[in-house]
């Protein structure tokens, strides 16, 4: 069995070992492959796995003997789902890996727009603490947690540790799935968070969720972090609000276009914070995927069903 792995860098960039995928096949890895590499690549791989690559119905037609495709992530929108079912291969994906870790980071970024932290410690390795005349000092607002109100847009695994989170800080929460609760919850969110974590899947309903007239129902000031997926967030707006002060801080790990294009409006936009997708790739994240996808490969050469979205 011919396993193919064409982009296995940013999962792996050679601190885990692949054996637990090895033993199940001839394995060959490659760290990038653009979409003209791709069907060279993988024209004799029976099993394909991959983070971002475009797997479209002309890939699969193109590849005879392909039978199952392993996304080493969550999110399988880069996957022809219609084509894969018309050809009969099998897709799954990586649900549940990074649950710790994504949420970790969300209170990361809260407590960083908080306190502070790296600016005040960059200010005194230059030595603005030296030169204080008094015994402390502190060059931005600092700001408590406890009694603020959290919204929480995704209701789903993160979401809800997101909110067990917030509550162990003393913070109040709104916590809102769109798959199960009510509109007027979200207009609640709006209306009376102090601060809004978006831990929700991107869908044609969440596309450009945060924008000019959502964030006018917020309140002057908010904090808003996205964590979900860079569209749901629509930028422009975003850097507008931030300007005039109706948004107070916006903290992202994801933006529309990854990497970050030059011509990004939040890269001259105030009061950001910005993380490059790093909320997934703890080391014990990536091995927790590295050992759900050997198991879903294990799981489809024995006939079962084991994370499949196809």
């Amino acid at each position: 069995m011919n396993i193919t792995v064409l982009d296995g860098y940013a999962a792996n960039p050679g601190d885990i070992p692949w054996d637990e995928v090895s033993r199940l096949g001839t394995l060959s890895v490659y760290d990038r492959s653009s979409p003209e590499e791709i069907v060279p690549r993988a024209k004799d791989c029976e099993i394909l796995l991959t983070n971002k690559c475009v797997i479209s119905r002309e890939v699969m037609n193109a590849l005879p003997r392909l039978r199952y495709i392993g996304v080493l992530a969550t999110g399988y929108n880069n996957i022809d789902l219609d084509a894969a079912r018309e050809r009969g291969i099998a897709v799954t994906n990586i649900p549940a890996y990074s649950t710790s870790c994504v949420s970790q980071l969300v209170m990361a970024l809260i407590l960083e727009a908080a306190l502070h932290v790296g600016e005040h410690s960059r200010l005194c390795l230059e030595g603005a603490w030296q030169a204080s005349p008094d015994f402390c000092f502190w060059k931005y607002p600092l700001t408590e947690l406890e009694g603020k109100t959290l919204g929480i847009i995704g209701q789903g695994r993160i979401g809800s540790r997101v909110q067990a989170l917030a509550e162990a800080f003393g913070m109040n929460t709104i916590a809102y799935s769109p798959s199960r609760c009510d509109k007027s919850v979200l207009d609640r969110i709006f209306s009376e968070s102090d601060i809004i974590s978006l831990n929700c899947p991107l869908k044609p309903e969440t596309r450009g969720l945060i924008c000019a007239k959502s964030i006018q129902r917020m309140k002057k000031g908010v904090w808003i972090v996205n964590t979900a997926r860079g569209p749901v967030v629509d930028e422009t707006n975003m850097a507008e609000a931030l300007k005039s002060g109706r948004v107070g801080m916006y903290m992202a790990d994801v933006v529309s276009t990854e990497p970050i294009e030059g011509t990004n409006p939040l890269l001259s936009a105030p009061n950001v914070i910005l993380t490059p997708h790093i909320g997934w790739a703890t080391l014990e994240a990536r091995k927790r995927l590295m050992t759900i996808s050997a198991r879903n490969i294990a799981a489809f050469l024995n006939g079962e069903k084991l994370n499949r979205v196809e």
